[in-house]
């Protein structure tokens, strides 16, 4: 690489990196200001503040703005470049445009590449301690509020609840069943179950069971019965952010099993998973729109890139979260609706580049 090509992706990573580092310091004293009464109230330890909140918050900030913050930066020093003349020089001397974006993709692949391992095996980990400092020390605890509750364990394994517990561990109104060759061979129904920590097992209490076999059918009465069900008390704890802590493997796995138990919501699970890879994807787009903004020099000066810039950004994201919303409806796929924003600004950013070239 030559020299011209250090020096950009110096600039490039170096301002990346410098203005999200000043972000963050900004973010962090205001949410501290704001979470300040929660962390005294509860007596939550400093070293837990520091290192089980605020060291696990920042890699999900940094990947959350890491497209906003690639833009920002390459609009900052290309207007800088542009504003001193060094664009026209660069181009004069005969490096093509396409020649001049070479360095920007290389710093945008290096950006690229630390989202994409950040989205799908470091953030996952770091929101574990995070969400686990926030039940301890921010959050009220968890009520599950879910009326009418059907889970399928497996291929014609189903169970009901009226309702669940997750003070007491218990469900209610509960009864599970088995059905062979489409037809009832087993059907279970209790008054309620209860979790025994000690055993972990569930305990049934007055009970009833129906078992058929063929043409026999027998009947089956009882006050307790322990016995596995093949479900924990973890089915109906909290399901906020429990897909941001899974990494990718753990994340097919958890959708193979969902899709089993005929889950209703397992497009939202889709949307993350196809979101951790198209979001790292929108580096390049971003890179070459603010390169082609950017590079010309106009008006206004940084003022005015910094403006449009900002605004193409946030269009941006506000595209993503109406695109997830509509696949969360089942209107669109999850795949096609997560990379729709990415497909919209590439035609945007092939237009700018050519423009930009003349």
């Amino acid at each position: 690489m030559k020299i011209l090509d250090l020096y950009i992706i110096k600039k490039f990573l170096g301002t990346f990196f410098f203005s999200m580092v000043l972000i963050i310091l900004i973010v962090v004293v205001f949410d501290i200001s704001e979470k300040i009464d929660d962390f005294i109230g509860r007596e939550a330890p400093l070293k837990a503040i520091v290192f089980d909140f605020y060291f696990n918050f920042i890699p999900f900030f940094v990947n959350l703005f890491s497209p906003l913050f690639t833009f920002i930066a390459v609009i900052l020093f290309t207007s800088q470049l542009a504003t001193r003349t060094e664009i026209v020089a660069i181009l004069c001397s005969g490096v093509s445009y396409r020649r001049l974006l070479l360095p920007y993709m290389v710093s945008a692949i290096v950006i690229a590449i630390l989202s994409l391992y950040l989205n799908n095996f470091v953030i996952p980990i770091a929101t574990k301690k995070r969400i686990a400092f926030e039940d301890k020390y921010i959050r009220n605890e968890f009520q599950n509020r879910n009326r009418n509750i059907h889970i399928q364990l497996s291929p014609g394994n189903y169970i009901y609840l009226e309702s669940y517990n997750t003070t007491e561990i218990t469900g209610y109104k509960f009864s599970i069943e088995k059905f062979k060759n489409d037809e009832l061979a087993y059907k279970l129904i209790a008054e309620s179950i209860k979790w025994d920590t000690t055993k972990n097992n569930w305990s049934i209490n007055n009970y009833y069971i129906r078992e058929i076999k063929g043409m026999d059918e027998s009947l089956k009465f009882g006050k307790k019965l322990d016995t596995v069900l093949g479900f924990t008390p973890n089915e109906f704890g909290r399901k906020d952010n429990t897909v941001e802590t899974m990494d990718y493997y753990e994340l097919n796995d958890y959708i193979a099993s969902e899709r089993l138990k005929g889950a209703d919501n397992v497009e939202y699970y889709e949307i993350e998973k196809y979101r951790r890879i198209a979001f790292p994807f929108a580096t390049f787009i971003l890179t070459i729109i603010g390169v082609s903004i950017a590079s010309r020099k106009v008006r206004g000066g940084i003022g005015m890139h910094i403006g449009l810039g900002v605004f193409i950004s946030f269009t941006f994201i506000m595209f993503m979260q109406v695109s997830t919303t509509f696949a969360a409806s089942g209107l669109v796929s999850p795949l096609v609706a997560v990379w729709i924003p990415n497909f919209i600004f590439s035609f945007l950013a092939l237009f700018l580049f050519k423009k930009a070239q003349k």
